[in-house]
């Protein structure tokens, strides 16, 4: 369904950077709407509030869903966006000029599959990473860019609401995991919930008094303008830097969902809650009613505060910017991708290997390592003849990716010569060949699919984006690679270090410096 509110592909002038930084209200919006409780019947009558972003944008060759656990479940990973756009009335809140919408707030919701359990992992917004192909308003595609920040994924095309579908695929592309819903929310609908509700509880690390901010150290509740400043806002708190923006955000969205499950179903608060929430939400197509919004809210009400966490993802600075730290962020991916939690247990509290008895889901390996899972394909597709080159200029690349899909029990591998350089991995297929071409680029999320008469089965390609994963040790001495199924034997201290659990104290590691 597309609704009527559905957003045009329309192109804007670069707009002024905002002295501040930007709202962290999706992920309000889907944490509150999924933990209210608030019954389907009240959404239909919110059904013309939401908007939906074209999905011509999202990348067809993407990692493949989470598999069905025994009693029926899986996980889902929702990405949450906080759009800074100043169309629609959004202006008077957050200053600046009108132009292209930037999102500086970005979480990745995991709901495990028992669908009690989530963790939330912000991404700053400086982060370097390769921004995939995304789709321009006039259809064409751009080329892959890499050492790019972030958020500006979500500028290319200078759409005035943004591009989520090219931060979606930025996403999908980093980490490995299907991103099953995006949901973006701008300043007005993060004002409003938080009036909705009366105020949220926060605690103010030090008296802020500049870009016009005004706000005192210690325990308060604050609502509209402030709220949203005090989640926007980086100068004036700690050392003015996007971590511990985040830090707040993050405490800030606990003590929003603590007040709403507090109060429990509360007609007079719920009901102007969903409203100011739906107004104000753009989300994909699958998500493009209150209805479908409804049955996936309601899904995820037995989460408790409890049985949140919020990670920030390992990170470093490099320069003005920010870097991953690896092996550490992949073996963040690693974790969600096998629906283990941050400390390498089933949701059920089990241990061991993924893939052992004791493990409640099946693995599912991202093939960006040149570390496939054969589970991931069908046994038909395991037999198809498949051809590889070397496209990368990285010696010896066709042959050890052969021997890898060897291993992982593809049985008729051939390594062809290296061919003319290029960027991207390639995965042509001959006639009748094409699903197995897809379950093979469930191994490569990113690489491009495309049909070849003369092909007997399939020609895979490696690009230049393979070759650092792929010549690498497949674990980098920890089994913590995006496509590997090994799990360290501790807790990282990139991901240790940054985790808060939704039930911490108000006032407990605010600021960053």
């Amino acid at each position: 369904m597309t609704d009527a509110k559905s957003r045009p592909a329309e192109g804007a002038a670069t707009a002024r950077r905002s002295r501040l930084a930007r709202g962290a209200g999706a992920t309000a919006a889907v944490l509150v709407l999924a933990t209210a409780g608030v019954g389907a019947w009240f959404y239909q009558r919110l059904d013309h509030n939401i908007t939906t972003f074209s999905a011509d944008g999202i990348a067809t060759s993407r990692p493949p869903a989470a598999p069905t656990v025994s009693g029926g479940g899986r996980a889902v990973n929702v990405l949450l966006l906080g759009s800074d756009t100043r169309e629609d009335g959004n202006s008077s809140l957050g200053g600046g000029d009108e132009g292209v919408g930037h999102s500086d707030t970005a979480i990745l919701l995991h709901v495990y599959a028992d669908h009690k359990h989530a963790v939330g992992v912000s991404i700053p917004r400086d982060t370097l990473v390769t921004i995939p192909a995304c789709r321009l308003p006039d259809g064409r595609w751009t080329t892959t860019k890499t050492n790019q920040m972030f958020n500006s994924a979500f500028t290319i095309g200078e759409y005035k609401q943004g591009n989520p579908a090219c931060t979606q695929n930025t996403v999908e592309a980093m980490t490995g995991l299907r991103v099953d819903h995006t949901i973006v929310v701008d300043f007005k609908g993060f004002a409003a919930m938080t009036d909705a509700v009366h105020g949220v509880d926060v605690c103010v690390p030090n008296d802020v008094d500049s870009f016009g901010i005004h706000l005192t150290k210690g325990r308060q509740t604050l609502q509209g303008q402030q709220a949203l400043d005090y989640v926007r806002a980086r100068h004036g708190f700690g050392d003015g830097s996007d971590i511990g923006r985040m830090k707040r955000q993050q405490a800030f969205l606990s003590s929003l969902i603590r007040k709403v499950q507090g109060e429990g179903f509360n007609p007079t608060t719920i009901f102007p809650l969903a409203d100011a929430a739906t107004k104000s939400l753009t989300v994909d197509p699958e998500l493009g009613s209150a209805m479908k919004l409804a049955d996936f809210a309601q899904s995820l009400q037995d989460i408790k505060l409890g049985d949140i966490k919020f990670v920030t993802v390992p990170w470093r600075y490099q320069g003005e910017r920010v870097a991953l730290v690896q092996p550490d962020a992949n073996t963040l991916w690693n974790l969600l991708r096998q629906d283990r939690t941050l400390d390498g247990q089933t949701t059920a509290g089990q241990t061991g290997a993924p893939g052992s008895p004791s493990s409640s889901t099946s693995s599912t390996a991202s093939p960006s390592t040149g570390s496939p899972s054969a589970a991931t394909s069908a046994p038909a597709a395991l037999d198809v003849p498949i051809t590889v080159h070397n496209a990368a200029k990285s010696p010896g690349l066709a042959g050890k990716v052969g021997s890898t899909l060897r291993a992982k029990g593809y049985t008729d591998i051939t390594v062809g010569p290296n061919t003319t350089p290029r960027r991207t991995t390639l995965i042509e297929y001959g006639p009748g060949r094409q699903t197995a071409a897809e379950q093979l680029a469930q191994l490569y999320p990113g690489a491009e699919l495309q049909p070849e008469a003369s092909a007997d089965g399939l020609v895979l390609t490696l690009g230049q984006d393979r070759a650092p994963a792929d010549t690498a040790d497949p674990t980098d001495g920890t089994g913590a690679t995006p496509g590997s199924t090994a799990l360290p034997s501790s807790i990282p201290t990139g991901i240790s270090e940054n985790t808060r659990p939704a039930d911490s104290d108000l006032c407990s590691d605010l600021s960053f410096g």
